[in-house]
């Protein structure tokens, strides 16, 4: 008798565990550690916010920016694709320190993790300890395949549209990547689309994926024109 009370004493123990940590991740629930989150036609309306996460942002497609000057189109159109880069759910995991950062405010990541080598943290705190394949919302925690920091020459926090801009276009800036490539990236990598599916309590990134990518693509088109920081 003294052994199945023992036993049930310690299940129960477990149990509560459990409970706790369900409950801390649900104690923030309003944040995210990511960069890094798709709408209708027209103007591009955000698919929504997550539970209260904020109001929509639009994006204006690229047929409706239209100015004689294509210089002055191309600098236009990434102004307008800037509205996802600057966004929380990019920016906050590309920050200008060593610690991504979470929520709408961009607050310092909690528990306090650190980039690490390869950016996946350091031994015992890797980002995949908790951040898995997929959001996991009754906890409010993020996820999307191999979930990361940005490399540090990447960080974006703080900067203007005109030097993320530029930032881009540095191949000693954007590892090593052409044109080519940063317009292939944009439309097809896992974690920009995640931007706008980010998961309870995270407003997604403005606008839809099609749309951004469309928007980095004819800018690229009409000569990859920067705004001046």
């Amino acid at each position: 008798m003294r052994r199945k009370t023992i036993m049930m004493t310690a299940g129960l123990a477990g149990v509560g565990l459990l409970l706790a940590v369900t409950a801390t991740q649900a104690a923030l629930s309003g944040e995210d550690a990511g960069s890094a989150e798709g709408g209708a036609a027209g103007s591009a309306g955000s698919a929504g916010s997550a539970d209260g996460a904020g109001p929509a942002v639009t994006l204006t497609p690229p047929g409706s920016i239209a100015m004689k000057n294509e210089a002055k189109r191309s600098e236009a159109l990434f102004v307008e694709a800037a509205k996802v880069l600057m966004h929380p759910r990019c920016v906050n995991c590309h920050p200008a320190g060593d610690r991504p950062l979470q929520g709408e405010a961009g607050k310092l990541h909690e528990p306090p993790v650190t980039r690490g080598a390869d950016g996946h943290g350091v031994i015992g705190m890797k980002c995949q300890t908790c951040h898995y394949g997929a959001n996991f919302d009754p906890g409010r925690v993020p996820g999307v395949d191999n979930w990361h920091l940005s490399p540090s020459d990447f960080a974006w926090e703080g900067k203007s549209a005109g030097e993320i801009c530029e930032q881009i276009k540095d191949p000693a800036r954007n590892g090593n990547r052409s044109l080519a490539d940063i317009e292939k990236h944009m439309a097809e990598d896992h974690f920009i689309e995640w931007s706008w599916a980010p998961g309870a309590g995270r407003q997604p990134a403005p606008g839809d994926h099609d749309t951004f990518a469309a928007l980095i693509s004819e800018w690229i088109k009409t000569g990859a024109v920067c705004p001046k920081p």
